[in-house]
């Protein structure tokens, strides 16, 4: 494909608030224009409309008219999570590309779903994992490929916030208002902190593990009072070479983007021969081996243009023909999602639960 076209991109659906983040980072791409912006509740497209002057000619209410009349080449979806399967059903046919915000679905039947449209309709489909813009994990990702810390063998992670409704696009704080209200809160539209978290988790340990499955897993969640989801779980996943342990918390004292929490929200690596601790939005990473068991610090790398964001990393793959890989691919975004249902089942059974 010709690599100075403009790309076209529409966002449809803002019931996630991330819809406003990957709106810009569409935005600040050179070669990439907002063509059209859609939601059945006008009033939550409001701020994009402001932050990025859409003209009201580009705003609709019917995500069918959207795709007609702008005809995207992109589409950004950011549904509830239970909806992902529907959008993707009914967006693909149109014949853009697909980027979903996370997490993949509410169920491995629903990502197989949205796997299937995508393979019918031959586009590309790829599931957007935040953290995976992260350079401290990126980093740590690196350095565990080049066998800094030799084999594999945990992956410990604790991910979360203060909650969804404390922070809108641009981790702008807001009013949270009534929990009960909010999708986020109701288990029908895939709430809770466990589906909305713990993909990050398991799909970011898949990529750390080099893609391999565990054999069983374990889960527990709270059950807060008048509440239908759960606002902190903690998995454990046997695999073949140990144990890995994914912990989803919203209620953290502090947001880890303005003061780190304790215990602090991102990712420790344990291998045969030394270890990784990566946390969230620090600027470095810290590394144990064998000649330096004392540890030292290693600068994140820097994340640059065509790799520093979703928007231009899938520009990038739809130019230059490249599979989406990593957390993004569908393959190993379904892993986890593959560990998520069985986290979710062993919750609810109080045991257990072996995978394929």
């Amino acid at each position: 494909m010709k690599r100075n076209r403009i790309w076209r991109v529409a966002g449809i659906c803002f019931e996630h608030f991330h819809m406003g983040d990957l709106l810009r980072m569409a935005f600040d791409h050179p070669r990439a224009e907002i063509v059209g912006i859609c939601d059945e509740q006008p009033g939550r497209m409001q701020a994009a409309i402001r932050n990025f002057s859409i003209l009201a000619d580009r705003v609709f209410n019917d995500y069918r008219e959207c795709l007609e009349r702008t005809k995207p080449d992109v589409v950004i979806l950011c549904p509830a999570t239970a909806r992902h399967a529907w959008f993707v059903e009914k967006v693909a046919p149109f014949g853009a590309h697909l980027l979903v915000e996370k997490p993949f679905a509410a169920t491995l039947p629903e990502a197989d779903r949205m796997i299937a449209a995508a393979k019918t309709h031959r586009v590309k489909l790829a599931i957007n994992w935040p953290l995976r813009w992260v350079p401290v994990h990126v980093t740590a990702h690196r350095l565990l490929r080049e066998g800094v810390i030799g084999n594999l063998q945990e992956v410990h992670y604790y991910g979360g916030n203060r909650g969804p409704l404390r922070h809108g696009a641009d981790k702008i704080e807001s009013d949270p208002g009534p929990k009960a209200k909010s999708w986020f809160y109701q288990r029908k539209a895939g709430g809770g902190s466990l589906l909305d978290y713990l993909g990050y988790g398991t799909t970011l340990g898949t990529w750390y593990h080099n893609g391999a499955m565990p054999l069983e897993v374990m889960s527990m969640v709270d059950e807060p009072r008048g509440l239908e989801v759960d606002e902190h779980s903690v998995s454990v996943a046997r695999y073949r070479c140990g144990l890995s342990q994914f912990e989803t918390r919203w209620g953290t004292f502090t947001d880890p983007w303005t003061h780190q929490p304790q215990p602090k929200c991102g990712f420790v690596l344990k291998g045969t021969q030394g270890t990784i601790s990566s946390y969230e939005y620090e600027r470095s990473i810290r590394v144990q081996t064998e000649r330096r068991p004392e540890g030292f610090n290693q600068p994140a790398d820097k994340l640059k243009l065509p790799l520093a964001n979703p928007i231009q990393y899938f520009i990038h793959c739809l130019e230059t023909g490249t599979p989406v890989d990593g957390p993004l691919s569908p393959a190993i975004s379904r892993i986890g999602q593959q560990i998520v249902d069985a986290a979710v089942l062993s919750a609810q059974k109080k045991q257990s639960v072996k995978m394929p």
